[in-house]
Parts: structure tokens; C-alpha cells; sequence
């Protein structure tokens, strides 16, 4: 059995087949279906169900390039394979970028490739505070930094604050060189590195010496009542029951706040109480407060972490 796809230009036919046909090869190989050129058709074979659902696939690849979603990298076509296991309905699912929040400082589309990130940047737009739980590499921090640019660009907010706590994680603040701000500087480097992928350095520095961006430790933030602000707080497992509440209560008016954290990485010392997760079971039912929960499934780094991450959840002991 087999279906055609009709190509309407070069330029979609280079995006589908990639560099070497890479990616053609890979919907092959993952979807278990054959694929050849002819002038302007590209046919599939294979048994119907496979067929229908590289289709679909290709389909949805195509009909985002049309549309200007012409992104599509070995990481973003990895997602889309996964996707087309799971969906039913496919076609009817985003595009390349489903749903582009922004686009990075070299113009490249930023936005969520995973159902459970989508949920996410759904739950940002839609809530004042949301939480977003779950493993390293999900895109936690970098689709709420996303959600909060593209806030600041569309004047929905007038400021941007990041901050996390800084916890010691084994070394002892006081024994690295220079002064306050020098010591905690290297906590806040993610944030730094997740905020200069999407705007211009220029940008950065002037929003930064205006205040238009604020990146500071969690313990700046105590006394102080945020308004018309987007403000993430990252790694929140390290926040102490007392500091989580502080947090929170410095909401003003007009303001968003996305609370970020891995349950399963607290640097606090054991036996302390961890903020994130008596948050989670004293806020859980209170309405415009949403948890999402990332899992494996979710992370965009390297193929190995999504494993890694499921082989330590199964040898962990079950609480």
C-alpha cells in the first residue's frame, strides 16, 4: 500500500529530507515506512497504519513550513516522531513549533514540542501562578523565561524578575572569592544563559541597568511587593517552607509568577522540609493556582537524559 504527498516547492522539500536526507531516513527508520521521490509527489509505502501515520507526520512538517514554522531540527523531529505514536489525530495537533511563544536573539522560533509543555505554556498565559514540577531538561525555566519576554515585548508586563535561592550545595558560600554579588553570581547563571539565548545582549544590559530586569537571589526579594511583574522563581525545591511563602506573598498587583523545581534534586539538608512541595499540598485546591507536571517524556536535551531520568525513577524507593 501506498499514499502521495504532494511537494509545492523546493525549499519545503529541503526542510522535509534535511541535511543528507537525515530526516527523511529517520521518519523511515522510527515509522517503519519506505519513502521515494517522484517529480513533484513524495510516496510512501508500508502497511496502512504505518502509512497513515507517517503521512500525517510529513503533512503536519509541511503544512508548519508553509505557514512560516519552517524550523525543524533533529531534536524538534524526534518530538514530532513521538507525538505520532501517541496521537490519534495528529493533523489536527500544532505545528513545528506548536504554538511559537518567541523567537530567539539569531530568529529562531521558541516555543513548547511536547503535550506536557504545551500544557504548561497554556497554564502561564491563562494563570497568575503556576507551578511548573517535574525533571531536569523539560524546559521549565526556559519556556516561562520565553513567556516572560515575549510579556515584556507586548507590554503585558513592564518588568521581568528572575531569582532562585542560594543554596550551598555541599560548599560553603564563604569560602568563594569576592564580594556578596560575586559569590551568588554563579547560582544565577542559568538564568543569565536562558535570557541571552532569546534577546540581544545590548537589550540585556540596558534592561538590566534600568531595572526593566532584575536577576537576584531569592533572599532580595523579602520586604518587597512586586507589581506589574513577570517574575520566575527557579529551582524552588531548595526553598524552605518560610521562604516559599515569602515568595509568594510578594505578588502585586498585575503581576504573574511561575514557580519552577525538581522535587527529586533539594540541596536543602536532609531532614529539612522542602517549600516546593508543602506548596503543592497546601495550594493544590485553591482556583488559579495550577501545578504542571513534567516527566521523562518531556526533557529536550540529549536522547540519554530521558533515559537516565527513567532508569534512576525506577530504582528509586517508592514513597
Amino acid at each position: 500500500m501506498e499514499k502521495k504527498i504532494k511537494i509545492q516547492s523546493q525549499r519545503e522539500l529541503q526542510i522535509l529530507l534535511g541535511p543528507h536526507d537525515e530526516n527523511i531516513r529517520q521518519i523511515e527508520k522510527d515509522l517503519k515506512v519506505k519513502t521515494v521521490l517522484r517529480g513533484e509527489f513524495l510516496k510512501v509505502s508500508g502497511t496502512a497504519a504505518n502509512i497513515n501515520k507517517a503521512v500525517s507526520l510529513i503533512e503536519r512538517i509541511l503544512n508548519a513550513i508553509r505557514s512560516g514554522e519552517g524550523d525543524l531540527d533533529r531534536q524538534g523531529l524526534r518530538y514530532l516522531i513521538n507525538d505520532s505514536s501517541k496521537s490519534k489525530s495528529l493533523s489536527r495537533a500544532p505545528g513545528l513549533a506548536a504554538s511559537v511563544i518567541t523567537r530567539s536573539a539569531k530568529g529562531k522560533h521558541i516555543g513548547p514540542r511536547t503535550e506536557g509543555q504545551r500544557n504548561y505554556v497554556v497554564a502561564i498565559k491563562k494563570h497568575d501562578i503556576v507551578f511548573g514540577i517535574g525533571p531536569a531538561g523539560t524546559g521549565k525555566t526556559y519556556l516561562a523565561m520565553a513567556c516572560a519576554v515575549e510579556a515584556l515585548k507586548k507590554q503585558e508586563a513592564r518588568r521581568i524578575i528572575l531569582t532562585r535561592p542560594a543554596i550551598e550545595a555541599g560548599e560553603s558560600l564563604g569560602y568563594l572569592p569576592g564580594d556578596m554579588y560575586e559569590k551568588i553570581s554563579p547560582y544565577l547563571r542559568p538564568l543569565y544563559d536562558a535570557l541571552y539565548d532569546m534577546m540581544e545582549a545590548e537589550a540585556i544590559e540596558r534592561y538590566l541597568e534600568t531595572g526593566i530586569i532584575e536577576v537576584a537571589p531569592l533572599a532580595y526579594m523579602r520586604g518587597r511587593t512586586l507589581n506589574d511583574a513577570f517574575i520566575i522563581l527557579d529551582e524552588a525545591q531548595n526553598c524552605s517552607p518560610e521562604q516559599m511563602k515569602m515568595f509568594l506573598t510578594r505578588l502585586g498587583f498585575d503581576s504573574k509568577a511561575v514557580i519552577t523545581g525538581d522535587i527529586t534534586q533539594s540541596d536543602l539538608p536532609d531532614g529539612k522540609p522542602t517549600g516546593l512541595l508543602q506548596a503543592r499540598d497546601i495550594l493544590k485546591e485553591i482556583d488559579g493556582i495550577v501545578f504542571n507536571y513534567f516527566t521523562g517524556a518531556d526533557v529536550v536535551r540529549h536522547a540519554l537524559v530521558q533515559r537516565i531520568i527513567e532508569a534512576y525513577d525506577k530504582a528509586a524507593p517508592k514513597k
